[in-house]
């Protein structure tokens, strides 16, 4: 203990200096004494003021030295600013990985103290609530923001649930904002980007409208038949006949539907599938047939040009999806139309190509085509016997198959489809 030393230095002092006084006198005794406290004093004042200074401009790197018991202090005070260097060198590490951890996040965080102004913001703040991290800090966040639902949220101080906000510019976008509190005087303000999460509902809500009014329909007609059936028992056999024809019509209908429908989701589930050397010609023979046989001789089906004829891929998918243009071409094209397959080349690839002099389509309806249950002519693609999930198949097929399909067409004269196909597929 210091304080000790210190003692038994003085006590150890004054015995030499009695001793002192004893032999030669009291006087130099007294002196002896008088000498060693004043240099003992010396001593401490200018250490003193060695510390003194160095508080002034503290930093490990600079602590003075001494002797004896201030080399000791001057020690204990070098541990304690080292432990606190490398304490503050941690807390900086750590801040910085909660800062870039923070700056890194796709959601918006604005801190602000008790009085709404802006601390702190990450970069997805500023792109959601137009915000700037440069000139905005210290700002009251209720006079930046540009959106008054967001403001009025805020005006309320209701935090239990999230404001959705819908902006146009730069682009279409639906934000959720929630403001959280996380002490007693400060809070986050936080804003999540759910554009995709509100389409895939809106997908969600229109595939389940679309799909209950499909059914709906053939399910209408089948049970009013099986109704007049019941109270009409004796009614003559060419009424039963066309009765049970119809409603045979609408089970077939809704079994394609179901049988799409199934279709759909096992593309969509991402499940692979072994892949082969696919023959094109073989497979332009197998659609020509099949096109002869659902246009029963109304139409002229041809076949043009035959480049590179093999390609690796599912034979089963490619007939899926080709097929599915050859029929839709068919049955778009008035009776004596032509409708021509061919496998050609086109801007240093292969595609498959299906043209039609049929009644073409209006450009404002092609982008939406492959979207399910999209229909230019209702009426007339029910008539048909389609059931508004073929394209929507073609398209996930193709994307399977890093294909791309480009559509042209001219009301009144026809339609091409045209499916590009990747070079790394190809067999020389």
């Amino acid at each position: 203990m210091l304080w000790l030393r210190s003692l038994i230095y003085y006590i150890f002092t004054a015995l030499i200096a009695m001793f002192i006084g004893a032999i030669a006198g009291k006087e130099w005794g007294l002196t002896f004494a008088l000498v060693v406290i004043s240099v003992a004093c010396l001593f401490h004042l200018v250490n003193l003021n060695r510390l003194h200074y160095w508080l002034k401009h503290p930093q490990v790197d600079n602590v003075p030295g001494s002797l004896m018991l201030w080399q000791e202090v001057f020690d204990q005070i070098y541990d304690e600013m080292r432990k606190q260097k490398k304490s503050k060198e941690r807390l900086a590490s750590t801040l910085d990985r909660f800062l870039s951890a923070a700056e890194a996040l796709p959601d918006g965080v604005v801190i602000l103290d008790d009085y709404d102004r802006i601390e702190w913001c990450n970069p997805a703040s500023c792109e959601h609530l137009g915000l700037n991290r440069k000139l905005d800090m210290g700002q009251p966040i209720t006079h930046l923001l540009r959106h008054p639902s967001l403001r009025e949220y805020l005006k309320q101080q209701d935090y239990s649930h999230p404001v959705i906000i819908r902006t146009t510019r730069p682009a279409e976008q639906t934000l959720s904002a929630q403001m959280v509190p996380f002490d007693s005087t400060r809070k986050l303000l936080l804003s999540r980007d759910i554009t995709q999460l509100e389409r895939v509902q809106t997908v969600h809500r229109d595939f389940v409208a679309n799909v209950s009014h499909e059914l709906r329909t053939p399910l209408t007609v089948v049970g009013g038949f099986i109704e007049t059936m019941i109270d009409m028992p004796t009614s003559d056999a060419k009424t039963r006949e066309t009765h049970l024809q119809l409603m045979y019509d609408q089970t077939q209908r809704m079994q394609r539907l179901v049988e799409d429908l199934l279709t759909l989701s096992k593309l969509e589930s991402g499940v692979q599938v072994r892949e082969e050397e696919v023959d094109i010609p073989q497979l332009l023979q197998l659609l020509r047939t099949e096109a002869n046989g659902l246009s029963q001789g109304r139409h002229t089906i041809e076949i043009g040009r035959l480049d590179r004829p093999r390609l690796i891929g599912n034979h089963d998918e490619l007939h899926s999806a080709l097929g599915n243009l050859v029929s839709n071409a068919i049955r778009y094209t008035p009776p004596g139309g032509t409708v021509t397959l061919g496998w050609e080349k086109r801007d240093d690839t292969v595609c498959f190509t299906c043209r039609d002099t049929g009644i073409g389509i209006a450009p404002e309806h092609i982008p939406r085509l492959t979207e399910r249950f999209y229909r230019v002519d209702r009426g007339r693609s029910r008539n048909t016997g389609g059931t508004g999930l073929g394209l929507a198949i073609v398209k996930h097929i193709l994307h399977r198959h890093q294909a791309q399909m480009c559509i042209t067409s001219e009301l009144g004269k026809g339609s091409e489809f045209a499916v590009k196909f990747p070079n790394a597929r190809m067999i020389e």
